[in-house]
């Protein structure tokens, strides 16, 4: 069997030495970096070539690649480098890895075209100034066949341990069994789902109840079909920490039920929460982590891999002990495992880490996103921008001089927006200026060719991070439709002059999100809230093939009674007429089963109107409510007053975060009140965002109020039985609970009653 490499992937693991060094160095785009190398080649003659596959073998390596470019007159290989500013400032490492990649492409071009000698270069383009800085040498094809073969031993180790790792972890995830004796109900259906996704290469939409253990037959599911499908990595991706506990613990238990499984498992975390130097930047000069990190990372990466389970905690021992940064040694190791935890934005964001490495290595991937009724909302904030014309003009006063000119024209640039607001006050702004979207690219290139004269490590601070922001606007602007709005607001500034701030606000993240679920062999989006699916498969742009499941509860309507109390509004105009009833009603449920409720409302202010009434009208019954801004510490203590055997009632606000992710087993919660359909506000965006989704859907109020209303709604309910041992109720108090649209929505497995005035469970 052989194990296959790319060129850049081998030179990475064997050719990059000395510091991590994320100075940040003005780079060309994507799509900078593509039109460069086209200059480049359009400056060659007629017979240059470009893009030339190339493979060639080891033993039992097999390494492959496209290289950039060669010229037959000169008999010259080149491989290309765009770049921004001055090439002397390039770290040393940098093109000591260039020159490795050069090299080994020569040698696989030599032995494809039985060359005996060949020129290797080293092409630099720089995007501003559209000038060549050449570095050629000239090699006989047995130097480059040593060069290579001296790479490709150090890299054989390394492959023959992961061939034997991969032969066995597929050995063993064909013979795993399930790790529990039996599958709940439900359990065994949601785990074929995914099974099937992966064997017809199909993305699945599964509906499945809370507390049937989604997390464990979905992981389970997936490393089944592995093996047959040659998947390489499977990526678990979650909204919450909390998720990414279950997952490891999932994997954990899978882990333990087959001994012989050698099952590589990572947590991705957060910078900010893997950092042990947050005062200190990303290179050798400043964080004693990132001095000789490449150095180091051999012995950390391979105790790493020996560990049962790569968490955070488990992470930060092994690289402190071996002195490398714990955020940067997670990102290595991501290549090498088999399983990987973490948040949504590692896969589905637009600088998305995970996609990009599977593109790069092109891996086969299996994605399971845990909770994805999330999805929607967190894919909109990833696709949307801000730019604040205060925060520039801050940015202005300390700009240095060459940058200050290309400043102010943004500055101007605001007038022209105004104009174009105040010619249609009421209607949506369908286009950026093109005047504007010309400041900005002048802008970012003045701050590119800044920072590229700048000492190095001098790009620091706020006119860095206005930087960043153009770029994300300017990214956002280009790709500017009908799935995206254009909001501009005047803001409160520093000084008495008006200011004022843009904003892409993404609607619908379909077009955003398309590419990341093509580029994956399946991906399943699963939580307790996927209902209806047409309106995921819309919002995401899930593929039309996608499978749909609604799995079967474990649960019996006798376990649950729902009641619907209609003889209260709880409309806005009608809350502080709703505040005594809503009291009243709590008490009686409360007095008739005395116990630990959860009592729901729309917002901070109707929570602390009814709470302020219970606690008036009903002193003796213990009441704690959820805070606005709530810490760690204070969520935690809010939750500990669930205590088993416990009697009282938590208020909280539905859709925050007690509305879903909380276990409350047993007595610890046994009933629920919902004092709204959880529809959310309106206000001017979400009326755009209706008008938006009438037009591209024909199901405008549909689409942005009462479905993500009533997912929120049945979250919150679910709160309440967590196992087939728990009872309880769940109160939805509002007339329009009792409408058929709204009941066709609520899970199919509640017997919903009307409760009459006074009656109580």
């Amino acid at each position: 069997m052989q194990y296959s490499v790319a060129v850049r992937a081998l030179c990475e693991f064997t050719a990059r030495r000395g510091d991590l060094d994320l100075r940040f160095t003005p780079a060309p785009s994507a799509q900078e970096g593509v039109a460069g190398h086209q200059w480049v080649a359009g400056r060659r003659g007629p017979r240059y070539e470009t893009e030339i596959f190339l493979q060639g073998t080891f033993e039992q390596l097999a390494v492959r690649g496209r290289a950039d470019g060669y010229d037959p007159a000169l008999n010259r290989l080149e491989e290309i480098k765009t770049h921004r500013g001055d090439l002397a400032k390039q770290p040393a490492n940098h093109r000591h890895l260039h020159w490795a990649q050069a090299k080994v492409y020569g040698w696989l071009l030599c032995q494809a075209r039985g060359l005996a000698e060949l020129n290797v270069a080293l092409v630099y383009f720089d995007i501003a100034s559209q000038q060549e800085t050449t570095f050629c040498e000239t090699h006989s094809a047995e130097s480059l066949r040593l060069f290579f073969e001296d790479h490709c031993r150090e890299f054989l180790a390394w492959a023959r341990q992961e061939l034997q790792h991969r032969e066995g972890r597929d050995r063993s995830l064909a013979a795993l069994a399930f790790p529990h004796a039996a599958f709940r109900t439900g359990q065994r259906e949601l785990a074929e789902s995914v099974y099937r996704g992966a064997a017809t290469g199909r993305c699945v939409l599964a509906q499945a109840p809370t507390g049937i253990g989604k997390t464990v037959a979905t992981v389970f599911g997936l490393l089944k079909a592995a093996a047959p499908q040659a998947i390489d990595k499977v990526f678990y991706l979650t909204a919450k920490s909390t998720g990414r506990r279950m997952a490891l613990d999932a994997a954990a238990l899978i882990a333990r039920s087959a001994p012989a499984l050698p099952l590589r498992v990572l947590e991705l975390t957060a910078r900010d929460k893997a950092c042990e130097h947050r005062d200190k930047a990303c290179h050798g000069d400043s964080c004693p982590l990132a001095r000789g990190f490449y150095d180091r990372l051999p012995a950390a990466r391979s105790e790493s891999l020996a560990l049962d389970c790569m968490d955070a905690p488990a992470l930060r021992t092994v690289a402190l002990k071996h002195g490398v940064c714990p955020y940067y040694l997670a990102q290595e190791l991501a290549r090498w495992v088999d399983l990987v935890v973490g948040d949504y934005n590692y896969w589905f964001d637009g600088s998305a880490m995970l996609h990009a490495m599977t593109l790069g290595n092109e891996w086969r991937v299996g994605v399971l996103a845990d909770e994805a009724h999330n999805l929607v909302e967190r894919a909109r904030a990833m696709y949307s921008a801000t730019l604040s014309q205060a925060s520039l003009r801050t940015v202005r006063s300390a700009a240095p001089a060459p940058v200050r000119p290309a400043l102010d024209k943004v500055n101007r640039g605001w007038n022209v927006l105004r104009k174009a607001r105040a010619a249609a006050p009421d209607a949506p702004l369908d286009a950026l200026p093109a005047s504007f979207l010309n400041a900005l690219k002048q802008a970012a290139g003045a701050l590119e060719t800044h920072f590229a004269e700048a000492a190095p490590g001098a790009a620091d601070g706020a006119l860095l991070q206005a930087y960043f922001d153009i770029l994300a606007f300017q990214r956002l602007a280009e790709s500017f439709g009908t799935h995206s709005v254009l909001e501009l607001a005047e803001t409160a500034g520093a000084s008495t002059k008006p200011a004022a701030s843009v904003r892409i606000q993404n609607l619908i993240p379909a077009p955003f999100l398309k590419p990341r679920f093509a580029a994956a062999r399946t991906v399943t989006l699963f939580s307790a809230t996927l209902s209806p699916p047409h309106y995921f498969i819309d919002m995401l742009g899930l593929p039309a093939d996608t499978a749909w499941i609604d799995v079967e509860s474990p649960f019996s309507p006798e376990q649950l009674a729902v009641q619907v109390v209609s003889r209260i509004s709880t409309r806005y105009p009608h809350r502080q007429r709703s505040a005594a009833p809503i009291a009243r009603l709590i008490a009686e449920q409360y007095a008739a089963r005395p116990g630990n409720y959860l009592a729901f409302f729309s917002s901070f202010d109707y929570l602390d109107l009814v709470a302020a009434e219970f606690r008036r009208a009903h002193p003796e019954v213990p009441a704690w409510t959820q805070g606005r801004g709530m810490d760690e510490a204070q969520r935690q203590a809010f939750l500990e007053r669930f205590v088993p055997g416990g009697a009282g009632v938590g208020f909280a606000v539905l859709g925050g975060s007690f509305g879903e992710g909380i276990d409350l087993r047993g007595d610890r919660l046994v009933g629920a009140f919902v004092a709204t359909l959880g529809l959310p506000q309106v206000n001017p965006r979400n009326e755009q965002l209706k008008e938006r989704l009438e037009g591209v859907f024909g199901a405008g109020y549909d689409y942005t109020y009462l479905y993500p209303g009533i997912q929120k709604v049945v979250q919150a309910a679910g709160r309440v039985i967590r196992t087939q041992e728990d009872k309880g109720i769940v109160v939805l108090i509002d007339d329009r609970f009792a409408r058929p649209a709204v009941r066709e929505l609520l899970p199919a497995w509640w017997r919903v009653t009307h409760a009459e005035p006074g009656a109580r469970a």
